[in-house]
């Protein structure tokens, strides 16, 4: 332990103190809001010096009005095909709308002409004004008046409540459950392909360097190779906390200087009789803070720092073995693509299964199998996970990490010292199998 414990020191020490990770470290919490800022201004800019945007309407239906907005204005006139088409083409407009004459069971061949390539907003934006146009012409042409339809329209909002076994009420939103499933399954595939590629150059670096030779003459390759991981892994989860609490400062300091309130700050506002209700009377603003104080932020902070440390170890141990069977990068690429695989899967899951529908069979075994578990089962944590589920997947996902470790510990011993060889899936497997 004390030679791994050196290992571990050297591996953290020697990447805390480059630049780089100081820059990246300090300055990632700034970039992005900074980026984001940037992009608004740019969008607020370009919205104010905008000019406005004339469409030349023909329809020959004599039937339909589309509304003008702060970009586009609407021209209705008779002329024909060609001579809209001219109009765009001389630039006297932007773009030019042909409604033909049309079946309203079956409308087709409503054309739109423009020098530019519309964005898909603009082409939705059309089609639903002229569905809804073609909606009411058709309920007139039944007798209806759709100023009845509109009159008896209603919109529902259904507050959802989670119960859990004592029966304790807790409100929740889907929409955030969303967006902490969504940025944390996000984070923990970021982390493990950073910090496991880390660690595969690394070991490629000293290997290549002959260093290894010397190190392995005063300590075991397991060792060396747990030393790597684990030291490795203390420098991402120094970074996690660094960015955790920058951005939790930035947002204080932001936030106080808009006049505005963090939402722990008006959670104990409402703790004062007369704040909460002062509040009360603003039910949107009641709902969101019950949400915010419905959400076990505390719980969700301890399973990502879980299944981020044990995903990195599980990946992390593979991507070493990857790093030590090979002398080049460029080498390490066949390799990488059967590791990959399983956190592409778990990726692509976490949208099309995961965050749609939490409760699935899909959803639960992708965070189940150790291998998806670190992202499947942060996508399903906000939701609410029942204890045994989680007790199964983090236990699957230690025994996931140790045998993980155990493979990649007999292809570490045996292919840290091997120079010249080109590795091959036999040859892996030829060292897997050995017991010298």
């Amino acid at each position: 332990m004390d030679k791994i414990w050196l290992v571990i020191k050297r591996e953290y020490t020697s990447r805390v103190k480059k630049k780089s990770f100081l820059l990246a470290t300090l300055l990632t919490p700034l970039i992005f809001p900074a980026l984001m800022g940037i992009f608004v201004w740019i969008a607020l800019e370009e919205k104010e010096n905008q000019t406005l945007r004339i469409i030349e309407v023909v329809d020959e239906n004599k039937l339909f009005f589309l509304e003008s907005s702060d970009q586009y204005a609407f021209s209705f006139s008779d002329a024909t095909v060609e001579e809209g088409k001219k109009l765009v083409q001389k630039g006297e407009r932007y773009g030019f709308l042909h409604i033909p004459k049309i079946d309203l069971k079956n409308p087709s061949g409503i054309v739109y002409y423009g020098e530019d390539n519309p964005n898909m907003g603009f082409i939705s934006r059309l089609e639903n004004n002229l569905r809804k146009r073609i909606e009411e012409q058709r309920l007139y042409d039944t007798g209806i008046d759709p100023k009845v339809i509109t009159e008896v329209r209603t919109d529902v909002s259904i507050r959802s409540i989670r119960l859990d076994e004592e029966g304790t009420e807790t409100v929740s939103d889907a929409t955030v459950n969303y967006a902490i499933g969504f940025v944390s399954g996000i984070l923990i595939y970021m982390f493990i392909f950073i910090y496991g590629n880390q660690i595969m150059q690394g070991v490629i670096e000293e290997k290549s360097n002959r260093i290894i030779e010397i190190l392995v003459s005063s300590i075991k390759p397991f060792q060396l190779m747990m030393g790597k991981i684990i030291g490795v892994a203390g420098v991402g989860l120094t970074q996690l906390l660094i960015w955790l609490v920058l951005i939790g400062g930035l947002t204080s300091i932001v936030t106080g200087y808009l006049g505005m309130q963090m939402p722990q700050e008006q959670a104990m506002a409402l703790a004062n009789p007369e704040m909460a209700a002062a509040v009360q009377s603003n039910s949107e603003v009641a709902e969101i803070l019950q949400v915010i104080s419905g959400i076990d932020f505390m719980a969700i902070s301890l399973s990502f720092i879980f299944f981020f440390l044990g995903g990195y170890l599980l990946y992390g141990a593979l991507f070493a073995a990857i790093g030590s069977a090979v002398d080049a990068p460029s080498e390490a690429q066949q390799f990488m693509f059967p590791v990959t695989i399983p956190l592409l899967v778990a990726y692509m899951g976490l949208f099309v299964f995961i965050l749609n529908d939490p409760n699935s069979t899909t959803s639960f075994w992708l965070s189940i199998i150790p291998l998806s578990s670190p992202i499947g089962m942060m996508g399903r944590v906000s939701f609410g996970v029942p204890w045994y589920e989680m007790l199964l997947s983090m236990g699957l996902l230690i025994l996931g990490f140790l045998a993980t470790t155990w493979l990649a510990a007999k292809i570490y011993r045996i292919g840290i010292l091997m120079h010249g060889t080109k590795p091959s899936y036999k040859l892996l497997w030829k060292w897997i199998r050995s017991s010298d």
